[in-house]
C-alpha cells in the first residue's frame, strides 16, 4: 500500500508542477501582480493538492473502480434487467452529487438558481443528478441490448440542440453557457473511475465480439443528460442575468479564521456525498452482490482515501486556486487581446496534466485496448485539445460572439467522424471530452476566464461571454482522439496496400508450391 501512494503521490506531483510553475513564472513579470500572500496561499494550495490527487487515485483505484466493476457483472449476472436500470440510476444520482467539480460551479452560480442559498446549490446539484442517472440507465440498455453509439450520439444530440432552441426562444439566450459547462464538470474524478468500470463490468460480463468497444461511451452519453436537465431549469432562473457575484473570488474570504469553516464545510460536503454512495453500495452487498469480506475491507480502505484526498483537494482548489485564477484573468487582460489567448493555450496544455479523472481514464483505456491506444498519445491529444478550447474560449470573450458558433460547428464534425473511425475511438473520444473537463477546469480555468470578462467587458457579460470554457474543453477531445483513430484507420490501410504490392511484386521462384 506504501509503494502504491508513494506511486500516486509522484504522479501527482509531476502532474500539478507544470501548471503551479507557469503561474509563478507569470507573477514575477509584469503581466501579473500577486501580493506576498496570494503567491504563499498559491503555493500551500498546490502542495496540498499534489497530497489530495494522489491520494484520491488510490483510492478511486482501491475502491470507485471495484464497486462499478462489481456492480455492473454482479447485477447483469443476476438478468434482472429491472434491478440493474434502478441501481444504475440511483447510483447515477448518488455518484453525481459526489463529485467536486460540480460543487465548485454550483457555488459559483447559485444567485440565479431556484430557492435561496444552500437550497439554490442543491437544486443544480440534484437536477444535474437527474440528467446522469436517466442517461446512464439509456447507457447500460445500449451495451445490453448492443446498440451502436454514433447513432444514439446522433439522435440525443439533435434532441439537446433542440431544446437549446426553446432556451433560446424564451429569452435566456446567456444560460447556454452555463448549461453547457454542466455537462462537462458532470464527468469527473469520482464519476468517471465508476461509470467507466461499471460498463466495463457489464459489457464483459455480456461478452460478445465488441465487448471491448461497447464498454465505451457511457461517459459520453451521460454527458448529455445534465446538459439538457440544466437547460429545462434554466427557464425557472431567477433575478439578472446582467450581474455576476466576483466576491467569492476574494482569497480574504478562505484564509485565516475563516479556513477553519472553509474544512468543516468541505468534509460535511463529502462526508454527504460519499456516504451516501458508501451506503447504497452495502445494500447492494448484502442484497445482490455477496462480495468476500477481503474485498469490502479493500473497498472501505479505498473510500477512507477518497474522503480524505476529496477533502484536501476541495480546499485546496477554493482557497488557492480560483482566487489566484481570477486575479489572474482580470490582470492579463488590461494588457492586451493576444496574451490572455497565448496564456491561455499554454495554461490549458499543462492544466489537463493535474486532472485525476485524465490519469483514470488513460489508464483503463490502455488497459481495455491491450496498448493499442497508448497512455501518452492520448496525453498528447488531450493536451493539444485543451489548450486549444481555451484559446478559442478567450477569443470569443474578446470579440462578443455566441458559444454556438463553436459547439454546432465543432459536433457536427464529431458526429460525423464518428462514422468514419473504428467505434471504440468515438466511444474513447467522447468519454475523454467528460473527463477533461474536472475540477480544475471549473476552479481555476473559468474564474480566470471569469476575471478576464468583467476586466475587458464588465460583470454584466460574464453569464454569456465566460461561461462555456468548460464546454468547450469537453468538446475538443471529441475531434483530436477520432483523428487518432482515423490516422490509425489510414495507417493500417497503408500497411494493406503495401503488403499486396509486395505479394504481386514477388517473383514465381519464391513462391513455394505442395505437391
Amino acid at each position: 500500500m506504501g509503494k502504491a501512494l508513494l506511486f500516486k503521490l509522484k504522479e501527482s506531483l509531476v502532474s500539478v508542477l507544470p501548471v503551479t510553475a507557469i503561474v509563478l513564472i507569470i507573477s514575477f513579470t509584469p503581466l501579473v501582480n500577486l501580493t506576498g500572500k496570494e503567491t504563499v496561499a498559491f503555493c500551500v494550495a498546490a502542495v496540498l493538492l499534489i497530497v489530495g490527487i494522489g491520494l484520491f487515485n488510490l483510492g478511486a483505484d482501491l475502491a470507485m473502480t471495484p464497486m462499478g466493476e462489481h456492480v455492473g457483472s454482479g447485477l447483469t449476472k443476476s438478468k434482472k434487467i429491472a434491478i440493474l436500470i434502478a441501481v444504475c440510476f440511483f447510483m447515477g444520482v448518488l455518484i453525481t452529487i459526489a463529485e467536486p467539480d460540480l460543487s465548485v460551479l454550483a457555488n459559483q452560480v447559485k444567485d440565479i438558481m431556484p430557492g435561496k442559498g444552500e437550497v439554490s446549490r442543491w437544486i443544480l446539484i440534484l437536477t444535474v443528478g437527474l440528467g446522469v442517472g436517466v442517461f446512464l440507465v439509456l447507457a447500460v440498455l445500449k451495451i445490453i441490448f448492443r446498440k451502436d453509439l454514433s447513432a444514439l450520439l446522433l439522435f440525443f444530440y439533435m434532441m439537446l440542440f433542440a431544446v437549446c432552441a426553446l432556451l433560446a426562444e424564451s429569452g435566456k439566450y446567456n444560460l447556454l453557457p452555463l448549461s453547457f459547462d454542466s455537462g462537462g464538470v458532470t464527468t469527473g474524478p469520482i464519476t468517471v473511475p465508476f461509470i467507466m468500470a461499471l460498463g466495463v463490468g457489464i459489457a464483459s460480463t455480456i461478452g460478445g465480439r465488441n465487448a471491448t468497444e461497447n464498454s465505451f461511451g457511457l461517459i459520453a452519453l451521460c454527458s448529455i443528460g445534465p446538459i439538457i436537465a440544466v437547460m429545462v431549469l434554466s427557464l425557472t432562473t431567477k433575478g439578472s442575468l446582467d450581474a455576476y457575484n466576483t466576491d467569492i473570488y476574494a482569497i480574504e474570504n478562505y484564509l485565516g479564521a475563516n479556513m477553519g469553516s472553509l474544512i468543516v464545510h468541505k468534509i460535511k460536503d463529502v462526508v454527504l456525498a460519499l456516504g451516501l454512495v458508501a451506503v447504497f453500495f452495502l445494500i447492494l452487498q448484502f442484497a445482490i452482490l455477496k462480495l468476500p469480506k477481503q474485498k469490502l475491507i479493500q473497498i472501505g480502505i479505498g473510500i477512507g482515501y477518497t474522503f480524505v484526498g476529496l477533502v484536501i483537494f476541495l480546499v485546496a482548489v477554493e482557497f488557492g486556486f480560483m482566487p489566484i485564477g481570477y486575479k489572474i484573468g482580470s490582470q492579463i487582460a488590461k494588457h492586451n487581446r493576444v496574451v490572455p489567448v497565448i496564456f491561455g493555450f499554454i495554461l490549458g496544455m499543462t492544466v489537463v496534466l493535474a486532472e485525476p479523472a485524465v490519469h483514470v481514464l488513460n489508464k483503463q483505456v490502455e488497459d481495455v485496448t491491450g496498448g493499442g491506444v497508448k497512455k501518452i498519445e492520448m496525453l498528447v491529444a488531450l493536451s493539444l485539445a485543451v489548450g486549444v478550447s481555451i484559446g478559442l474560449s478567450l477569443i470569443r470573450m474578446t470579440f462578443k460572439f455566441s458559444i454556438l458558433y463553436y459547439l454546432i460547428p465543432g459536433y457536427l464534425i464529431s458526429l460525423g467522424l464518428s462514422f468514419f473511425v473504428p467505434k471504440i475511438y468515438t466511444g474513447i473520444a467522447f468519454d475523454s471530452g467528460g473527463v477533461a473537463s474536472g475540477p480544475l477546469t471549473s476552479s481555476f480555468i473559468l474564474p480566470l476566464v471569469i476575471g478576464a470578462c468583467g476586466t475587458v467587458w464588465g460583470n454584466g457579460s460574464i453569464y454569456n461571454l465566460a461561461f462555456g470554457v468548460v464546454a468547450m474543453v469537453a468538446m475538443t477531445p471529441l475531434i483530436t482522439i477520432q483523428a487518432l483513430g482515423f490516422k490509425a484507420v489510414m495507417r493500417e490501410k497503408m500497411r494493406a496496400k503495401i503488403t499486396m504490392r509486395r505479394i504481386l511484386a514477388a517473383d514465381d521462384e519464391q513462391i513455394i508450391y505442395f505437391g
